[in-house]
């Protein structure tokens, strides 16, 4: 029997490849909807809007953690210091939610409120001081394959390379860097940002991308349940087709039914 196609973060197993935010849906009941739809098994939560843990409208308290490995992210923060302190308050949110040996952070670090484009140097050195606190780091960056190389080396679980910037639902606009950095990487690379449709989703799958992250083009969706389920297809289609292998590309045609040993 062949074996299940798994992917590995750290020391976690996890059989889903898509990883879904809990933003800008427009409800409560949208949202678990949409996560139950998708298939996923990881849930990034931005620790900066979780105000009070006793408050119904916390949105920690609308979600079964017993399903979910929520990855805490450092969303809103605008230099190392600030990513540093607001993930170690969100290791003790995820202990608090029952998961008590998740150590898991998705880091960003964007001092740019324009684009939204993560700083490189505030993120290698959030992560070095973070991997050293024993965090299992998953940072978000430029489609950079240097600097991508550089925070593999460091210790990080992932690298997140943007699609396109955050929202923009663009797609890959840098498809070219994007395939040298999962060319060179020995650790998952999670496509993060850009995403717009399922089509997007599965050819970032297509390129050999371990997975992609998700949240606006779903939240955003004229049906967000729909859209939710239509990305875990794209995925998995994606990944199957990059298992399987596409055939050669050719110049001239070549026919599906040759003319070999035809009778004249």
């Amino acid at each position: 029997m062949e074996q299940k196609d798994k992917l590995k973060i750290g020391r976690k197993i996890f059989n889903n490849r898509l990883m879904i935010g809990t933003g800008k849906y427009q409800s409560h009941k949208i949202m678990i909807n949409s996560l139950a739809s998708s298939g996923s098994e990881i849930i990034t939560v931005a620790i900066r809007r979780i105000k009070n843990m006793d408050k119904d409208t916390n949105l920690l308290k609308h979600i079964n953690w017993s399903k979910y490995w929520m990855l805490p992210n450092t969303a809103g923060c605008k230099n190392s210091e600030e990513a540093i302190r607001i993930a170690l308050l969100g290791r003790e949110l995820a202990k608090l939610s029952g998961q008590e040996d998740n150590n898991f952070i998705k880091l960003e670090v964007i001092p740019d409120m324009k684009y939204l484009l993560p700083d490189p140097i505030e993120t290698l050195k959030a992560a070095e001081i973070l991997i050293k606190k024993d965090f299992t780091v998953l940072p978000y960056i430029n489609s950079d394959p240097i600097l991508a190389k550089r925070l593999e080396e460091i210790g990080c679980a992932t690298v997140m390379p943007l699609g396109s910037p955050i929202g923009s639902g663009r797609g890959l606009l840098n498809s070219s860097n994007i395939s040298i950095i999962i060319e060179n990487s020995k650790i998952p690379v999670i496509i993060d940002a850009g995403i717009g449709v399922p089509s997007e989703a599965c050819q970032a799958m297509e390129m050999g991308a371990d997975g992609v992250l998700i949240n606006s083009a779903i939240a955003l969706a004229d049906n967000p349940v729909k859209m939710a389920q239509a990305m875990n297809l794209g995925v998995n289609a994606g990944r199957m087709s990059f298992l399987s292998g596409r055939i050669q590309k050719a110049v001239y045609a070549n026919p599906s039914s040759p003319e070999d040993n035809i009778s004249k």
